[in-house]
């Protein structure tokens, strides 16, 4: 499909510098900008790719001011990245959706399936499965027995969907999720590790995406929650009986030990580590590798492993690339103090 720089504009209420009726049919970043395309300058680290670009539009924020010449139509908007995500939104939405039930899929007699529901090849659908409408499954998806599934979700292929889970509307589960899988209970016994039996669900809320190679354990007993809005990151571990707070995200690798409670509008960076049965409060920012092992107030920022707060840790930081020379000067001082202690013993 094609849209015009004025269709644009009008949809994001913004200013057109430029050819209002050049028009656009892909995406691409500014600095491998080509005909045809839209792009958007929002970082000032990319401004000199806007003088060079082939793409055909640009967003622009509202106080940009050109220094020379530009060969791009430019549409002024009060976030750029923010008005690209309407029109990413808009142009996925756009594409044709597949629907209906492949013949080699799998579907028990008893569950029950919305409309326009699509579910591909060798996808397997258990007892008692409720799917809900316009909501899309994969080859290769497994829904185990009694799991409801809600309106305009998307499983992607080899998404794993254990019994008895519940997912709200509007969710994604990329490919090779596992929702639902046994939480980490052993009993240590004499002879070895005694398996706990593991009956408790996942419940994930609306709005939830959960990225690839994911897993959500459930509970021993009651419910491991996502909260709607919670995004996470490819290759992410929520373990037994956790409970994630809305809009909270989680980069690639972070791992949640059982038992742990996150607030809401909380941001972990990569590979951030927090043990089990702690608090974590609303509007924290965890930083990438962090270890956490005691409960955190809402709103501080932490980094380093255990983890303190971010100043702390930069300051710290700032120090101990000079340990060796403090070291250096450390021993020198006390090579003084020795030779003056020995001066004054001799007299």
């Amino acid at each position: 499909m094609e849209f015009s720089a004025k269709q644009i504009a009008t949809f994001l209420e913004g200013e057109i510098i430029g050819n209002e009726d050049i028009t656009v049919h892909t995406f691409a970043k500014i600095e491998e900008g080509v005909t045809g395309a839209l792009s958007f300058l929002a970082n000032p680290k990319y401004t000199p790719y806007i003088y060079t670009t082939q793409s055909s539009i640009v967003l622009v924020n509202k106080d940009f001011t050109p220094e020379q010449e530009i060969g791009a139509t430019l549409i002024k908007v009060s976030n750029p990245y923010e008005s690209l995500s309407k029109l990413l939104v808009l142009y996925e939405s756009s594409k044709p959706k597949k629907q209906g039930i492949d013949s080699l899929a799998y579907i028990a007699p008893t569950a029950k399936i919305g409309e326009n529901v699509y579910i591909g090849a060798f996808a397997y659908i258990g007892e008692n499965v409720v799917i809900g409408n316009n909501t899309a499954v994969y080859p290769h998806v497994y829904v185990g027995d009694s799991t409801k599934i809600g309106n305009n979700c998307i499983l992607y292929a080899n998404a794993t969907i254990y019994h008895e889970c519940r997912i709200g509307n509007e969710c994604i589960i990329h490919s090779g999720a596992v929702v639902g899988a046994d939480g980490f209970g052993f009993a240590p016994s004499a002879t070895g590790y005694e398996k706990i039996p593991q009956i408790g669900t996942v419940i994930i809320e609306d709005k939830v995406e959960v990225g690839a190679n994911t897993c959500i354990d459930r509970a021993t007993m009651g419910a491991t929650v996502i909260h709607s809005g919670v995004k996470l990151d490819n290759l992410v571990q929520i373990a037994h009986n956790d409970v994630i707070g809305s809009h909270t995200v989680m980069a690639a690798q972070v791992g949640i030990a059982g038992s742990t409670k996150i607030g809401e509008w909380c941001q972990f960076g990569g590979q951030a580590g927090l043990s089990g049965h702690i608090t974590v409060g609303n509007k924290v920012g965890i930083g990438p590798q962090a270890g956490i092992i005691s409960n955190v107030k809402s709103e501080q920022q932490i980094l380093g492993s255990p983890a303190i707060d971010s100043k702390t840790f930069f300051r710290s930081s700032a120090v101990f690339k000079k340990l060796p020379e403090v070291y250096s000067e450390l021993n020198a001082l006390r090579r003084e103090l020795n030779e003056i202690k020995q001066q004054i013993n001799k007299q």
